[in-house]
């Protein structure tokens, strides 16, 4: 059987394994609260893992999978506790902190939009996907992050689309190779950049795309700044070294000449690291 300890370790493992950005700034959580962060990231880990690398099974066997996840996980939910490796740890994160399992419906709703839908229109279109990829994930942290005031919702929900957008441009290409495309339409044919997806490259057109929606991830960012400033300490120090992290990229894909199809711009792991050595400092 399953222990508690076992489950919460496998997330760990997962979150150092596929989320390292987000895993160092775990470190400036107090201990006893950074478990139930790893816990939420392999749920999210596990469902993504069912969208995108199962092999190469039909759609039709992705959405049964991500059906009997949302199942079972619900079923056991119910039932206060689980023994699946990673499913165990989260009912307990879930059951602890009283997150709202309407969170979890809306995320599993956006990972099946990723088996059918391959490019968003608009913005907002996006948005309305990222709601249950990406802002959603804000509103599940909170209860662990213990906010003093309401106000945090928005810009928690802020964060997340700022992290997910970041990781959209740094991932163009990879995206590309599974169909996708997470820049919307619009603003690609406004700035004539079809033919850089096309044929992969940074073509003037694709840089001028690329410093637009870069100037709308900080916006997104300087929305979640206020939020962290409606965090205590503790958990504040945690989102801020993440913030600073996921923002590095940004800086990494202009270093880069927003060159994202010859390399992946990624933060050094010692400066995720000292990022977090720092925060932790500043208690």
């Amino acid at each position: 059987m399953t222990t508690l300890e076992q489950s919460y370790e496998e997330c760990r493992k997962l979150n150092k394994r596929h989320g390292t950005t987000y895993y160092w700034s775990t470190y400036a959580l107090p201990k006893v609260k950074r478990h139930h962060v790893h816990a939420l990231y392999g749920f999210c880990r596990y469902a993504d893992d069912i969208v995108d690398d199962l092999g190469p099974v039909t759609t039709e066997v992705r959405e049964k999978a991500l059906d009997a996840l949302e199942d079972r996980f619900f079923a056991e939910l119910e039932a206060g506790d689980s023994d699946e490796i990673v499913l165990k740890a989260v009912v307990h994160t879930v059951r602890a902190f009283r997150i709202d399992p309407g969170c979890f419906r809306r995320f599993l709703s956006s990972m099946r939009m990723d088996l059918t839908v391959a490019t968003y229109e608009t913005w907002d279109d996006l948005r309305g996907y990222m709601d249950g990829s990406a802002a959603v994930i804000g509103e599940m942290m909170l209860p662990i992050l213990e906010p003093l005031t309401p106000e945090a919702t928005t810009h928690a929900r802020d964060l997340g689309d700022a992290f997910q957008l970041t990781n959209f441009l740094r991932d163009i290409d990879e995206d590309l190779d599974r169909g996708r495309v997470y820049v919307p339409q619009e603003d690609i044919r406004r700035f004539g950049a079809e033919s850089a997806f096309e044929q992969r490259r940074a073509t003037p057109e694709f840089v001028s795309l690329m410093r637009f929606e870069i100037d709308r991830c900080r916006a997104l960012y300087a929305s979640a700044d206020l939020g962290i400033g409606m965090l205590p300490p503790t958990s504040a120090r945690c989102i801020r070294a993440a913030r600073v992290l996921y923002s590095r990229i940004l800086e990494r894909i202009e270093a880069q000449s927003y060159d994202v199809f010859s390399s992946r711009a990624t933060v050094p792991t010692w400066q995720k690291a000292a990022t977090a050595a720092g925060a932790l400092l500043r208690r």
